[in-house]
């Protein structure tokens, strides 16, 4: 695998340094990289049945290093060759202090997986992390027999999970700001000594946890829905090989590239039938006038020239409103996108972020406590009527708020991203993938 911490030039400019965007019409095929979520949790599944088991197509990105990093903590051998990640089993150590980085998803994953796996864990991470919740699984998690210390700020990392407690039972998890509780629990599940009955009391974006069924069941893994939630039982089919697919999630930047310039990109690698969420922001590229369809096995966007603002709930799609939030400036009508609250406690404020960004280019933004309404100020402007003031876009360590400006940048002329490298958590070869682009349109 390539590290994500390469220091090689990126288009022409070192990686720490800010990165300008080439206003233009994207065109041409590239292949989406595998999905960050589902990487995430085929790692899980693997920690929890046991191994050996090879894992082919992971995402190559800062997130998934991390969870490497975290397995060979705890005792596993790690062997990275090829496209593949071979797991082993070896010798637990007991106690180690487990780095999370920035990495919520693998924070919230371990804080249940690992309280099936005998020793004493500490899990830590950058000082964003240690602002982002943890509370209502630690919560969810202590009926279930599980000790856990807080060793700052209760409710926050960084925190001291007894390995081996999980005891299995009864609980009931509140999972309205992350659905990733109710995943970790359901994961975490599937490890306990006996079946464990999980009521929901709230719950957002509910298809990641349909992701995270899908999965189990592919790993022989018995999860019964009922009325108010889930019974799991313990227990998993061991397998020698899994596969992770293309990620509908960066593969929304390219697709809403093509709608915005008016251009034509087809996208191989991912699976029609796919359970990942981010697919319906396909439909929402549809609605606002872009030909969203299927060719020769690839999903092909090509856009109309023209925008129409939507009214969006994406409390199901939390990671696409940096995206449609980019979009909207050239969108004719006010976009409003509603119900996402619990973006800021994600890697940055992005509700905040993308207003301030956005302003900064030049846009009208009214951040609401959960959303953010926008008007189509540049949606019939010539390019000649944009704003062409010089603009180096903060990205606040968020590697969303970096790709969703980046598109901003390919009508608004002058826009500079600053820290292009932290697109290194999610797409490593976002900056690369958008320059072969935009040599097509050119």
């Amino acid at each position: 695998m390539v590290s994500s911490s390469s220091s090689e030039p990126v288009s022409g400019v070192m990686r720490s340094g800010a990165i300008p965007v080439r206003p233009g019409v994207v065109r041409g095929t590239l292949r989406v990289p595998p999905s960050k979520s589902v990487s995430h949790r085929q790692l899980a599944l693997a920690m929890l049945a046991g191994g050996p088991v090879e894992v082919r197509h992971p995402l190559e990105a800062e997130d998934i290093d991390l969870f490497l990093g975290v397995l060979r903590g705890i005792g596993w051998h790690v062997e990275v060759g090829g496209e593949s990640v071979t797991l082993t089993p070896g010798t637990l150590r007991g106690s180690a202090t487990l780095e999370c980085g920035n990495a919520g998803t693998l924070l919230r994953f371990l804080v249940a997986l690992v309280a099936t796996v005998p020793g004493r864990w500490t899990l830590d991470g950058t000082p964003r992390l240690r602002e982002r919740p943890v509370g209502p699984l630690v919560d969810a998690l202590r009926p279930l027999g599980v000790g856990v210390t807080w060793r700052g700020a209760p409710g926050h990392p960084p925190l001291t999970i007894d390995g081996g407690s999980f005891a299995g039972g009864e609980t009931t998890v509140d999972a309205g700001e992350s659905s990733q509780y109710l995943s970790a629990l359901l994961l975490a599940a599937l490890g306990g000594p006996r079946p464990t009955r999980i009521r929901v009391a709230a719950l957002t974006s509910a298809p990641y946890v349909e992701v995270t069924l899908r999965l189990v069941a592919q790993w022989g893994g018995r999860v019964e829905r009922l009325g108010d939630g889930y019974l799991v039982s313990p227990g998993l089919t061991r397998r020698q090989v899994v596969e992770v697919e293309g990620d509908y999630s960066a593969a929304a930047y390219p697709a809403a590239a093509a709608a915005l310039t008016g251009g034509d990109v087809a996208l191989e690698g991912l699976a029609p039938d796919s359970a990942q969420g981010d697919r319906a922001f396909l439909d929402l590229l549809a609605t606002m006038g872009a030909r969203v369809s299927w060719e020769s096995g690839a999903l092909r966007v090509t856009g109309s020239g023209a925008l129409v603002a939507v009214d969006a709930d994406l409390a199901a799609m939390p990671d696409q409103v940096p995206t449609l939030a980019a979009l909207a400036p050239f969108a004719r009508g006010v976009t409003r996108i509603r119900n996402v609250p619990h973006l800021r406690i994600k890697e940055s404020d992005r509700l905040a972020a993308m207003a301030s960004e956005l302003r900064r280019a030049g846009a009208e933004v009214e951040e609401l406590a959960d959303g953010l309404v926008i008007p189509g100020l540049w949606a019939d402007a010539s390019p000649d009527a944009l704003p062409r003031t010089p603009v180096v876009i903060e990205t606040y360590g968020d590697h969303r708020i970096a790709m969703s400006m980046a598109l901003v940048g390919l009508r608004r002329p002058g826009l500079a991203v600053a820290e292009p490298e932290v697109v290194g958590k999610s797409y490593p070869a976002f900056w690369r993938d958008l320059e072969a682009l935009g040599e097509g349109g050119r």
